[in-house]
C-alpha cells in the first residue's frame, strides 16, 4: 500500500509539474502575442504619425507658396500706382 501511495504521490507531482508547463508555456505564448501586437500597434501609429507630418509639410508648403505669390501681387499692384 505505501508503495501504491508513493506512486500515486509521484504521479501528482509528475502531472502537477507537467500542468504548470503547459501553463507557463501558454503564458508565455500570450504575452508574445500581446508583444507582437503593440509592436504591430506601434509601427502602425509610426506610420500614420509619419503620413500626417508629410501631409502638413506640403500644405504649409502650398499654404506658402501661395502667401508668397499674394504678397509678390501685391507688391506688383504697388508699384503700378
Amino acid at each position: 500500500m505505501a508503495s501504491f501511495k508513493k506512486s500515486f504521490e509521484s504521479l501528482k507531482g509528475t502531472s502537477h509539474s507537467a500542468a504548470k508547463g503547459v501553463t507557463d508555456t501558454a503564458v508565455q505564448a500570450a504575452q508574445e502575442a500581446v508583444q507582437q501586437v503593440a509592436d504591430s500597434s506601434k509601427e502602425t501609429a509610426n506610420t500614420a504619425a509619419q503620413e500626417a507630418s508629410r501631409q502638413t509639410q506640403a500644405a504649409i508648403g502650398k499654404a506658402a507658396e501661395k502667401a508668397t505669390d499674394t504678397i509678390k501681387e501685391f507688391g506688383q499692384k504697388l508699384e503700378t500706382k
